[in-house]
Protein backbone atom coordinates (compact mmCIF):
# COMPACT_ATOMS: atom_id res chain seq x y z
CA UNK A 1 0.00 0.00 0.00
CA UNK A 2 1.72 3.26 -1.09
CA UNK A 3 2.24 5.61 1.77
CA UNK A 4 0.97 9.07 1.46
CA UNK A 5 1.55 12.44 2.86
CA UNK A 6 1.52 15.96 2.53
CA UNK A 7 3.73 18.69 1.71
CA UNK A 8 3.32 19.90 5.71
CA UNK A 9 4.12 16.84 6.95
CA UNK A 10 7.18 16.39 4.63
CA UNK A 11 8.63 19.78 5.84
CA UNK A 12 7.33 19.34 9.29
CA UNK A 13 8.44 15.73 9.94
CA UNK A 14 11.14 15.30 7.96
CA UNK A 15 13.07 13.04 10.24
CA UNK A 16 10.34 10.76 10.22
CA UNK A 17 9.24 10.72 6.95
CA UNK A 18 13.38 9.52 5.85
CA UNK A 19 13.14 6.52 8.38
CA UNK A 20 9.64 5.56 6.59
CA UNK A 21 11.27 5.77 3.32
CA UNK A 22 14.35 3.70 4.53
CA UNK A 23 12.12 1.01 6.03
CA UNK A 24 9.75 0.57 3.49
CA UNK A 25 11.67 0.80 0.01
CA UNK A 26 9.66 2.26 -2.03
CA UNK A 27 8.37 5.64 -2.87
CA UNK A 28 6.50 7.94 -0.61
CA UNK A 29 4.31 10.06 -2.27
CA UNK A 30 3.58 13.70 -1.34
CA UNK A 31 0.45 15.91 -1.68
CA UNK A 32 -0.08 19.49 -2.27
CA UNK A 33 -3.05 20.97 -1.70
CA UNK A 34 -4.62 18.39 -1.75
CA UNK A 35 -3.00 16.96 -5.40
CA UNK A 36 -0.14 14.36 -6.08
CA UNK A 37 2.97 16.82 -6.19
CA UNK A 38 6.18 13.94 -5.57
CA UNK A 39 7.04 10.82 -5.26
CA UNK A 40 10.03 11.25 -2.28
CA UNK A 41 12.34 7.76 -1.75
CA UNK A 42 15.52 6.89 -0.51
CA UNK A 43 18.94 6.42 -2.18
CA UNK A 44 19.26 2.78 -2.42
CA UNK A 45 15.30 2.26 -3.59
CA UNK A 46 16.11 4.69 -6.28
CA UNK A 47 19.70 2.92 -7.46
CA UNK A 48 17.46 -0.77 -7.25
CA UNK A 49 15.10 1.02 -9.44
CA UNK A 50 17.58 2.37 -12.20
CA UNK A 51 19.89 -0.85 -12.12
CA UNK A 52 16.18 -2.80 -13.01
CA UNK A 53 15.73 -0.21 -15.86
CA UNK A 54 19.08 -0.72 -17.08
CA UNK A 55 18.79 -3.94 -17.30
CA UNK A 56 14.85 -4.13 -19.00
CA UNK A 57 16.60 -1.85 -21.32
CA UNK A 58 19.33 -4.54 -22.17
CA UNK A 59 17.10 -7.57 -22.37
CA UNK A 60 14.88 -5.17 -24.53
CA UNK A 61 18.23 -4.88 -26.88
CA UNK A 62 18.79 -8.55 -26.85
CA UNK A 63 14.99 -9.49 -27.88
CA UNK A 64 15.23 -7.05 -30.81
CA UNK A 65 18.82 -8.26 -31.91
CA UNK A 66 16.75 -11.80 -31.82
CA UNK A 67 13.69 -10.44 -33.87
CA UNK A 68 16.24 -9.10 -36.25
CA UNK A 69 18.31 -11.69 -36.44
CA UNK A 70 21.66 -10.41 -35.20
CA UNK A 71 22.38 -13.74 -33.07
CA UNK A 72 24.65 -16.95 -33.85
CA UNK A 73 25.05 -19.93 -32.13
CA UNK A 74 26.02 -20.55 -29.05
CA UNK A 75 28.71 -22.79 -29.80
CA UNK A 76 30.56 -20.07 -32.23
CA UNK A 77 30.42 -17.00 -28.92
CA UNK A 78 32.16 -19.53 -26.76
CA UNK A 79 34.83 -20.38 -28.91
CA UNK A 80 35.65 -16.73 -29.52
CA UNK A 81 34.80 -16.37 -25.65
CA UNK A 82 37.80 -19.22 -24.99
CA UNK A 83 40.04 -17.95 -27.86
CA UNK A 84 40.16 -14.46 -26.06
CA UNK A 85 40.79 -15.72 -22.73
CA UNK A 86 43.65 -17.68 -23.98
CA UNK A 87 45.55 -14.81 -25.34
Amino acid sequence: MPKIISSAELRNKYNEVSELCHRYGEPTFVTKNGKGDLAVMSIEAYEQMVARFELYSLIQEGLDDVAKGRTRPWEEAMADIRARLSK
